[in-house]
């Protein structure tokens, strides 16, 4: 039976999933994939507080295996009295539905679920796969989400062809922006010793100011690159900037910055940290950096999949999408690492937002674009796996 992406993400919305919480909505999915035969894995990986629940559902043995995922979690609501309805409530008003997650992204978990579903009844002798990676740890840590659920899909044969994450990717109206790869990030706190002093004699103390400042340099001016055929330029910023000093006569020990820079291809973590650390040592010796990398850049050329799902968008809505490889990361940088992927999804305008809401006539758009995309990938290109 295929279920009504409005009551689907209806119910998803009354499930109160915010990371790391599961809420019931792993169990609603789990509950839908039962009734249609598909088999499912719940999935749990980590412990005590860091434990997170996932979910891996199949239908069908062949190729071509279509992979959908996504994450059930949300972020937090935030003051509900800012509300206009309860965030989990689901509530249809003038042609929308309100609720946390209804963009980001239960919104596409449901469109995708019934177009699968309904795709599977109208097609019962498809020789394919379709498959859904669903995690509760997307807008969190992302340890024991998407990242561990690959690691066991590539044990037990399950890798895809192609995915497809519901990211929303759309950004004045659905259909126009895929996203077909991501820059990577790099994050590092750097932290320059002086000699504490009184500010009235300065020539008795070393402020460490001055010199983080021309550390940072390389971060205000952002002149990494030009951007490269595939991606924007890198991009920095300062996110912070302390002394733990409350004093106004004294000069500090030390103080500390935190940055993050959004680089390209023209760029690996490796090669981007030793150009800063070459750079850093070129202006003192007197100081400490750490740096944490939560994700590499990565693009998937065009190609049967990237063909499909534009295919599928200019079928349903004649809008031809534009590839991008803008904005934050997301779990495609993970899945990237084992099968061809593209992020495409609803508008994000109000994604985290009090009044998180959807346009009814998108959502079901969606869904009819998930579905002819299907019926581009797994009819037309049945054997096709290039």
């Amino acid at each position: 039976m295929t279920p009504s992406v409005i009551s689907l993400l209806t119910e998803l919305i009354q499930c109160q999933s915010v990371t790391p919480n599961e809420g019931g909505a792993l169990s609603l999915l789990q509950n839908v994939f039962n009734q249609n035969k598909f088999k499912c894995y719940k999935l749990n990986f980590g412990e005590n507080e860091q434990m997170v629940e996932n979910l891996f559902a199949r239908f069908g043995e062949g190729e071509p295996h279509i992979c959908f995922a996504g994450h059930t979690d949300v972020v937090p609501p935030g003051n509900i009295d800012s509300w206009t309805f309860p965030p989990f409530e689901g509530r249809e008003f003038q042609d929308k539905i309100y609720g946390r997650g209804a963009v980001d992204m239960k919104g596409a978990i449901a469109a995708y679920i019934s177009a699968s579903i309904d795709w599977i009844n109208t097609n019962k002798n498809f020789k394919g796969s379709i498959s859904f990676l669903l995690t509760g740890d997307e807008e969190g840590l992302a340890i024991n989400g998407t990242k561990m659920v690959l690691e066991w899909m590539k044990k037990n044969n399950n890798i895809p062809n192609y995915c497809i994450v519901g990211e929303p990717t759309s950004k004045k109206q659905l259909g126009d922006m895929v996203k077909i790869g991501r820059r990577g990030s790099l994050s590092g706190r750097l932290t320059v010793y002086g000699k504490q002093g009184h500010v009235a004699y300065p020539d008795e103390a070393i402020n460490p100011f001055p010199i983080l400042i021309k550390l940072l340099k390389p971060i205000m001016d952002e002149n990494f690159d030009q951007g490269s055929e595939n991606f924007p330029k890198s991009t920095s910023n300062i996110t912070s900037i302390d002394s733990n000093n409350s004093a106004y006569n004294v000069i500090p020990e030390k103080v500390e910055a935190k940055f993050n820079i959004r680089f390209n291809d023209s760029f690996t973590q490796k090669s981007l940290e030793k150009m800063l650390i070459e750079y850093f040592d070129s202006v003192t010796n007197n100081y400490q950096v750490e740096f944490y990398c939560n994700a590499e850049p990565f693009l998937t050329k065009p190609g049967k999949l990237v063909e499909n799902i534009s295919k599928a968008i200019k079928n349903i809505t004649n809008i031809d999408p534009v590839l991008s490889t803008t904005g934050g990361t997301s779990d495609a940088r993970f899945i990237s690492k084992f099968c061809p992927v593209v992020e495409f999804g609803l508008i994000g305008k109000t994604a985290h937002h009090v009044d998180e809401r959807v346009s009814i006539r998108d959502i079901e758009l969606l869904s009819k674009i998930y579905k002819e995309f299907l019926y581009n990938s797994l009819y037309f290109g049945k054997n096709d796996v290039s």
